[in-house]
């Protein structure tokens, strides 16, 4: 799979390599004399964003915004180094996330708690601060212009509070994080590609999220730029699935004993994924790649054990 693909909109999707070959994205788009990346990656993707200007002669200085979907690492942790590169750009990210971005030290604790200290220096690296004078924090609806193109950023909860979705309104197409899910290229081959929702702690909540695909898939757009994995072609589809798939998280997580939730639970998600996978008819040589949903999964039944958690805590008291 190659490091960078370009597509005939201006738009190149950069793999940024984190944890393997194909599964998280940045994105250059550019117009004009300009351009902006949509997310960065982990600290360690730096280089490899910066590649991207060298493949089209842009020099720094002509990358005018870089926008994070929202302020996990894998999305964000590049930011604060990247802006040092990029002397006129700005950093557009929620405005629930500013204070992660100037200060990410609670960003890499809990990192660090969910990874373990050794995994999070390999993938992770850490995360530098950026100055508050150089953060604008758009609102809904609010629109972004790029040499006349025009980026309109959509507030999409329930992955995270502070998550972002950007409408590419030239093509069309969502920049959607993690807002609707992952899809990655390995299980391509079936009726239509798979889709697994988010669930990663530590802000997921399940109804948000099930009116944050709604809302995304209402629009109707024709493509999907997703950080998890590349550009898609939308179909109405991949929104009944994801909307199905998280009714059936919830009610997996209420059915799950208490002593093992999280175990039990990752298990029930494996066996509900592997359905799916059937019922799309993915190939064989596809599904005998399994393991690589593992980790996904895993963060998604840790996700979902502390949503169930924050809402047994609200009902007692």
């Amino acid at each position: 799979m190659s490091r960078y693909l370009e597509l005939p909109t201006g738009i190149t999707r950069i793999d940024v390599e984190y944890c393997r070959p194909g599964f998280t994205s940045a994105w250059l788009v550019r117009e004009g004399n300009q351009a902006v990346f949509v997310e960065t990656g982990p600290l360690p993707a730096v280089g490899i964003l910066l590649g991207a200007l060298t493949r089209h002669g842009m020099a720094p200085e002509a990358v005018q915004a870089v926008i994070v979907t929202h302020v996990h690492l894998d999305h964000a942790g590049g930011a604060g180094a990247l802006l040092r590169h990029l002397p006129n750009a700005c950093l557009l990210v929620h405005p629930r996330g500013l204070q992660h971005i100037t200060d990410p030290s609670r960003l890499v604790a809990g990192a660090k708690v969910v990874y373990g200290e050794e995994r999070f220096q390999t993938i992770l690296g850490g995360a530098m601060p950026v100055d508050p004078s150089r953060i604008h924090c758009p609102t809904d609806g609010e629109v972004f212009s790029l040499c006349g193109r025009s980026l309109r950023f959509l507030d999409t909860p329930g992955h995270s509070l502070n998550h972002l979705c950007l409408l590419d309104e030239q093509t069309h197409g969502l920049f959607t994080g993690d807002a609707f899910g992952l899809s990655y290229r390995e299980f391509d081959g079936g009726i239509r590609p798979l889709f697994l929702p988010a669930t990663t702690p530590t802000q997921f909540d399940v109804g948000q999220m099930r009116a944050t695909c709604r809302r995304l898939a209402d629009l109707q757009p024709k493509w999907l730029y997703l950080t998890h994995f590349g550009p898609l072609p939308f179909v109405t589809a991949m929104g009944d699935d994801l909307d199905a798939q998280l009714e059936k998280y919830q009610q997996l997580v209420m059915e799950t004993n208490e002593k093992n939730r999280l175990g039990d639970l990752t298990s029930a998600l494996a066996d509900m994924t592997k359905n799916q996978m059937m019922a799309l008819q993915i190939p064989k040589a596809a599904m005998d790649q399994f393991d690589l949903l593992q980790m996904d999964l895993e963060l998604n039944a840790q996700g979902l054990t502390l949503w169930h958690d924050r809402c047994h805590r609200r009902v007692d008291s």
